[in-house]
């Protein structure tokens, strides 16, 4: 760490931030596609398996409670050596059913004081098709997708983008997450609101339980009033979802 600080650090910040998170996509990509390179990988950074760090969860068997969260690898194009890097599972998207190159550039900042980035990315992803095509290729590891609707889709059409990826995915990934909480695509939060969120928890478990019935999700904002979250865990149970992640980006910066 104090090796990337004074040596690396100081040269990766002079490229943009996002520029240089495509270049180690790249490269990861790259990795994960060579057995030798995955088996230098596993070898150098896998933690040795430990049975007091095993989780069953959602009828998933996690190796250890660390994984990858979606927004990294939106596109399924690392998971294998994220994977071989020693992450327990890795949270593929946000995917939307169509491809959309996301907000404008700059898009991605970072804060050197605070060790942190922000990000406005919305959703630039190369659609479910593409990132299906990946997964089908995957032998091992948990995988999940977190998926979301186009910015081009009507508010009243919302919940068909969902339902089309629970279809496209079904048979790809472990677990769904509902990303109905991002701030970076427009309307996408009037998702949370009780009665939107109600059709749209009903009809995908509906299709959920016809195709492979996969745990699914619901990802929230931080930003929810208590009246709202307490509206929206009384949906999950309704719905019998498996659980919640908290918690998207939030828009305070206080």
């Amino acid at each position: 760490m104090n090796m990337y600080r004074s040596v690396f650090a100081p040269i990766l910040f002079r490229f943009d931030p996002e520029w240089i998170h495509h270049r180690a996509a790249s490269a990861l990509e790259w990795a994960g596609s060579r057995s030798w390179a995955l088996s230098a990988l596993q070898s150098l950074y896998a933690p040795a398996p430990d049975p007091r760090l095993h989780q069953n969860i959602m009828g998933l068997d996690f190796e250890h409670p660390l994984g990858l969260a979606a927004g990294f690898d939106k596109d399924a194009r690392m998971y294998s050596a994220l994977l071989g890097l020693g992450f327990s599972h890795v949270e593929v998207g946000t995917l939307t059913p169509r491809p959309q190159d996301g907000n404008e550039k700059p898009r991605l900042f970072r804060l050197p004081e605070d060790r942190a980035l922000i990000n406005r990315m919305g959703f630039n992803n190369r659609g479910l098709d593409e990132a299906a095509r990946r997964m089908a290729l995957r032998e091992k590891g948990i995988l999940g997708g977190n998926i979301g609707k186009n910015k081009s889709t009507a508010q009243e059409l919302a919940v068909d983008d969902y339902l089309e990826g629970i279809k496209v995915l079904s048979s790809k990934v472990d677990y769904f997450a509902l990303n109905v909480s991002s701030p970076n695509t427009p309307g996408l939060r009037a998702l949370q609101d009780r009665e939107p969120l109600s059709r749209l928890l009903e009809a995908v478990q509906e299709l959920n339980a016809r195709l492979l019935s996969k745990p699914i999700l619901l990802k929230l904002a931080p930003d929810l009033s208590e009246n709202a979250l307490a509206e929206a865990a009384e949906l999950v149970v309704k719905f019998g979802l498996q659980g919640v992640i908290a918690t998207n980006t939030t828009i305070e910066r206080s």
